[in-house]
């Protein structure tokens, strides 16, 4: 059963799936190329985030996922059936689906979430909460006694939980992540230095000279693009500073979203996070130091989890293992409006 047991982390910026008993079986941008008359798929993935800013007209390059919820059904249903097929293309038992989504999703968009995996192959598809599935990928003991907090820092979304004794005692999710930070640079390059760039050069500035706090050192790199004035092409020199500047204001309302998650934690689980420190998860966890920044913040240790960028997935996965606590406690599927008609225990 291990071997059709998938957990699934579609993000906006990279959709992960995790396989039991086999580890991580796809990591691709949630990226897809369509033709723009006819709308048929060409491409999903590495391919198609490559044409991501240099596609012809006849080309359409779209993000089927936004700030964590389904976008674009149709489009995001292709392109989970293109990944989906990748990996279990030739079983013949169709394979389960541990899903995890944004805790502050709809009713209407879970019901895409889980008609848009169904789509895809799935047999059976259950939704787990983003913080919830990060918690237990990044090796928390959420069944102790015991305060426990996550953040998991996505590309659309920044989830905060505190988990205790199977359940979630204090939680926040904002549409605020790694998008954001692409889109504050992309507007600081074009204010200061007249620049106009694209997303893929944003997020490599970001992921080669981002930082967080300012007392780590400062690294240079080119920035190429279109000079707002003339239109000719033009490179200017970015360096660490000028991203923390332009990525200020994210930061702040990371670290807000963190303090009310805090705020609103029972004391005795609060007294626990002095001891158990936070855990950073999701890919924007990997900013040099964004852990120092919310240790600082908050007063409290903070380390960054084994593979961040696989918890969720990997989490999701490992709640498929524990079908008999899939209605109670931390795995409590309940308070989703939308779920699967079929039970998990066949």
């Amino acid at each position: 059963m291990a071997d059709r047991d998938f957990g699934i982390d579609i993000g906006s910026s990279r959709v992960v799936i995790y396989a039991a008993g086999q580890g991580v079986v796809l990591d691709e941008p949630a990226v897809m190329a369509v033709d723009a008359e006819s709308g048929k798929l060409i491409t999903c993935g590495e391919e198609a985030y490559a044409m991501l800013g240099r596609a012809p007209a006849s080309i359409s390059v779209i993000r089927p996922v936004v700030k964590g919820v389904i976008a674009d059904f149709e489009a995001a249903c292709m392109m989970l059936r293109y990944f989906m097929q990748k990996v279990c293309a030739y079983k013949v038992i169709k394979p389960r689906a541990a899903v995890s989504v944004p805790a502050l999703v709809t009713a209407v968009e879970q019901r895409a979430f889980l008609q848009a995996v169904y789509a895809a192959g799935a047999r059976q598809v259950m939704l787990l909460e983003e913080a919830v599935a990060a918690a237990v990928g990044a090796g928390l003991n959420v069944e102790a006694p015991r305060g426990s907090m996550v953040v998991e820092i996505g590309a659309g979304t920044t989830d905060v939980a505190v988990t205790s004794l199977k359940g979630v005692a204090s939680s926040c999710s904002e549409r605020i992540g790694g998008d954001a930070f692409d889109e504050a640079i992309i507007r600081y390059v074009r204010q200061k230095f007249g620049l106009i760039i694209g997303e893929r050069t944003a997020e490599k500035l970001k992921i080669d000279i981002g930082k967080a706090s300012d007392r780590l050192p400062d690294r240079t790199a080119p920035a190429r693009g279109r000079d707002a004035l003339t239109g000719l092409p033009r490179t200017v020199e970015i360096c660490s500073s000028d991203i923390l500047e332009a990525v200020g204001d994210p930061l702040l309302q990371i670290v807000d979203t963190i303090r009310r998650v805090l705020e609103n934690t029972p004391p005795e689980l609060a007294a626990d996070l002095y001891d158990n420190g936070i855990i950073l998860t999701g890919g924007m966890a990997q900013l040099p130091g964004m852990a120092e920044l919310i240790s600082q913040a908050t007063g409290i240790g903070c380390r960054v989890a084994e593979e961040p960028h696989h918890c969720t997935a990997k989490g999701a996965a490992a709640a498929l293992k524990y079908i008999h606590l899939l209605h109670t406690g931390v795995y409590d599927i309940g308070r989703f409006l939308y779920q699967s008609a079929e039970t998990l225990t066949n």
